[in-house]
């Protein structure tokens, strides 16, 4: 059977193509084999099953691994201390039956604990338990759980991971045998789970996992990472690809979130609809059809990922306050490592730092939340709506016209708004120049924001429409030395991305200003640039 990409559940290299991660195995090894106990807690469909399932492998000839999964708990398994220990016991007993190796004493043990129902079986019976199959084992054993998220929000998980720290302090101080390693993966931080249960009595304040060791492993997938994954599909596929090219395209918009990567080959594999869009093309494997591939993407129905992305924002409102101040407003937002707020964004995989500054993670979310913030703004539907009704003549033989764009989005604004004045806020233009462009590309193209120079006074647009690349500076009018520098700035940008042509959009509260578009030579470049 043939390999393929594959978006939902494990990966199996014997099945799929896989990025190969023997560098991380290789990394959380040294951890374990330093007896340390941690946390993989990345944003969903991460690769964090995956990773461990082959750790649970690459781990194999020198320990024995205990590897569950409390999604096979019920929410009713956590409701009292005695139900999730019999729970917990079940899960161990059926790892034995279906081949993991066990002592027939422990085997009894937990057989005992499953079936007891006179008196209450209490936390220390099972890991009394577990440190007596420690002190008997012959080699160490390394206990795995993952989607730990399951149990997070009740007082017996508490009570469990304080058994396991209690475990690991002991095995330090008077040499009680314990696990050499415990690993919990999921989308929340166990360390910080002290800020989501209260008592009647008390607010918790000691973490009771707060033993765990930084996990500090980068588990994005890298551009030689990708390149290699490709280089195996082409060996069978022969497409014809650069895969240097296509690697670096796919990392561009990705970053390397294992899913989003994985999702933009599979389409480019399998979709027909891809296909169709490209019809005449030789391959779906070009920049074109992943600018393509990115734009079905973001408005698939059915992703999950985006879906869990979207409910997070309407569950949390400071999160969506964040977001919007950075890609709306512009704003540069101080990363500060003990912010609830931010630390949210970063574990539901938003943002990430940069410079010491929160952005946007990768490109693919930025055009989803793009699209989401200015699907929301229907107090400016009449730009939209002007843009959609002329999106046809910005297009002249597959290509954009950006010139009339920018004329076109002059005369509309003036026309809906009247003259610009002083008390324009600095954060509308963008905002409604981007609600202006998106009807007109949409379907077809997509444009994102340039980190690097994202703030109030200046916003570089990028846009790939059919394999073409335009890049749009907007700015606020600050003086013609201002504007030679912004000349300059866009001049260096334009050789970035090995372009002749770049635009400039400047909103002038100049009262004798000239408005229009003009076209002008810059050293060896051409800037069209609109003023407002």
């Amino acid at each position: 059977m043939p390999k393929e990409f594959n978006t939902t559940g494990l990966c199996v290299p014997e099945k799929h193509y896989m990025v190969e991660i023997s560098d991380r195995l290789l990394r959380i090894r040294e951890m374990i084999d330093a007896g340390k106990y941690f946390t993989i807690n990345r944003a969903r469909q991460y690769g964090k099953t995956t990773t461990l399932s082959e750790l649970r492998k690459y781990l194999a000839s020198d320990y024995d691994v205990i590897s569950l999964d409390f999604q096979g708990i019920s929410s009713a398994g956590f409701e009292t201390e005695q139900i999730f220990v019999q729970e917990f016991a079940r899960m161990l007993l059926r790892k034995n039956r279906t081949g993991f190796n066990m002592p027939e004493d422990i085997r009894n043990r937990l057989d005992s604990i499953v079936n007891k129902t006179e008196n209450k079986t209490l936390m220390g019976a099972l890991f009394d338990t577990l440190s007596l199959w420690c002190r008997q084992s012959e080699r160490r054993i390394v206990l795995l759980i993952d989607e730990v998220d399951s149990a997070t929000n009740n007082q017996v998980f508490l009570d469990f991971l304080a058994q396991l720290r209690d475990g690991y302090i002991s095995r330090d101080s008077d040499g009680t045998p314990s696990f050499q390693s415990v690993i919990l993966a999921g989308v929340t931080d166990v360390k910080h789970l002290k800020s989501k249960i209260r008592e009647d009595e008390q607010h918790k304040v000691n973490s009771p996992w707060n033993i765990a060791a930084d996990f500090a492993i980068d588990m994005s997938l890298s551009i030689s990472g990708i390149a290699g994954m490709l280089s195996e599909y082409e060996k069978d596929h022969h497409t014809g690809m650069n895969v240097e090219l296509i690697s670096k395209r796919i990392h561009e918009y990705t970053s390397g979130y294992p899913f989003l990567v994985c999702k933009i080959c599979q389409m480019l594999d399998t979709s027909e609809i891809l296909k169709d869009r490209l019809s005449g093309e030789d391959s779906t494997w070009t920049q074109r059809g992943i600018d393509e591939a990115v734009g079905l993407l973001v408005k698939e129905p059915s992703i999950s990922l985006f879906e869990s992305l979207m409910r997070k924002l309407i569950n949390y409102p400071d999160l969506k306050k964040q977001l919007c101040s950075i890609l709306m407003d512009g704003e540069r937002i101080e990363a500060l490592p003990y912010d609830q707020a931010q630390e949210q964004l970063r574990m539901y995989g938003f943002v990430t730092e940069k410079d010491g500054s929160l952005v946007i993670s990768n490109r693919v979310f930025e055009i989803l939340l793009y699209n989401q913030f200015l699907g929301e703004d229907s107090r400016n539907s009449s730009v939209r709506q002007a843009a959609d009704m002329d999106r046809n003549i910005f297009i002249k033989d597959g290509r954009l016209d950006m010139p009339l764009i920018l004329e076109r989005f002059i005369r509309t604004y003036t026309d809906i708004f009247g003259p610009l004045t002083d008390k324009f806020p600095e954060d509308t233009g963008r905002k409604l120049f981007l609600l202006y462009l998106k009807p007109i590309i949409n379907g077809t193209g997509n444009y994102y924001i340039e980190a690097q120079t994202r703030d109030q006074r200046r916003t570089d647009i990028v846009v790939d429409y059919l394999g073409q690349q335009y890049v749009i500076e907007l700015k606020i009018w600050r003086g013609e030395r201002y504007n030679a520098e912004g000349e300059q700035q866009i001049s260096d940008y334009l050789d970035y991305f090995d372009l002749d042509c770049g635009y400039m959009l400047s909103f002038n509260f100049n009262k004798k200003k000239e408005i229009g578009v003009k076209t002008i030579r810059y050293g060896e470049k051409v800037l069209v640039e609109g003023v407002l």
